[in-house]
């Protein structure tokens, strides 16, 4: 009988990324490694729970949720969520960072300090920078006035940060400035909470880790999985939960967290059967590359 296995998603540690499987299991994903399953024949998705509780009603959640949550337990995840401000009176002291995703894609956002780099490379950030540290509700004070007085957002969809991976500055240097220029306009800004300790300029950056150099665009991305389908290719860069997978002499980027609540199993050959939407790259349409044989599920 073939073992049947369910993703709990992607993490990161400081040699790269991890795809950690139920009950804890973790599959390092080097480059050049065969990523490669396959959806169970009429398979269901169903709800991941939340907070380390399964869904009570194991219900049914679309394929294009990244979230893989029905409803109530989306609102249970979110809450006591920093995100949500639902967790104000969380004790632990937090850092203020502006983050950089490619060229006029700058955001600022807050993280736990005992997280260190975690939330950034989650985020896929290409290179990073703290502002500052201090308790929770200052943090979120300090994030405040930078999104309104610099115009910078919270968020950036990850479709936008996709389309650019392929075509960023090639130096550090480059890829630091725009978070550079900021960093000195936001400490000049009146107006922090005076529990907020400021930090200098230290720009950190990942494009090394994320395999970024010399990466070829992608051609499309993974829309959904669906029951029977299957997704096999070469693993060639990551950033947060995307994957960009070489495979039929094209590139193709998966999210992960699209994988959450599926019943996979192991598969062979290259190539896709899941539904892929084409992906306009300023850098052109290029070639990946594939070898390798599955070793396991990954």
């Amino acid at each position: 009988m073939t073992r049947v296995w369910k993703c709990s998603g992607t993490r990161w540690s400081a040699d790269g990324p991890v795809l950690v499987w139920d009950g804890g299991r973790p599959s390092a994903l080097p480059w050049g490694k065969r990523v490669a399953f396959g959806v169970a024949e009429g398979g269901v998705r169903t709800c991941v729970g939340a907070r380390g509780h399964a869904c009570p009603l194991r219900a049914a959640v679309p394929g294009r949720s990244a979230g893989a949550r029905c409803e109530e337990c989306a609102r249970l995840d979110r809450a006591h969520s920093v995100a949500a401000d639902t967790f104000a009176d969380d004790p632990r002291p937090y850092h203020v960072y502006l983050a950089w995703f490619g060229p006029g894609m700058v955001k600022a956002g807050i993280t736990a300090v005992e997280r260190g780099s975690a939330r950034l490379l989650e985020q896929g950030a290409v290179c990073f920078s703290w502002l500052g540290a201090g308790p929770l509700m200052a943090a979120r004070r300090t994030e405040e006035l930078l999104r309104a007085a610099l115009k910078v957002p919270d968020r950036i969809p990850y479709a936008e940060k996709r389309a650019v991976r392929s075509a960023l500055p090639v130096t550090e240097a480059e890829r630091a400035a725009e978070i550079e220029e900021l960093h000195a306009r936001a400490t000049a800004l009146g107006g922090w909470p005076e529990s907020l300790k400021r930090e200098p300029f230290r720009p950190v950056d990942h494009a090394g880790i994320f395999g970024l150099t010399g990466l070829p665009a992608a051609v499309g991305a993974v829309t959904e999985l669906v029951a029977g389908g299957v997704v096999s290719g070469e693993l060639i860069a990551a950033a947060g939960p995307d994957l960009h997978l070489a495979a039929g002499g094209e590139v193709v980027v998966l999210d992960t967290r699209l994988m959450a609540g599926w019943e996979l199993r192991p598969a062979r050959g290259v190539g896709l059967t899941v539904p892929v939407r084409e992906l306009r790259n300023p850098a052109g349409m290029e070639g990946g590359r594939q070898n390798g044989l599955q070793d396991g599920l990954f």
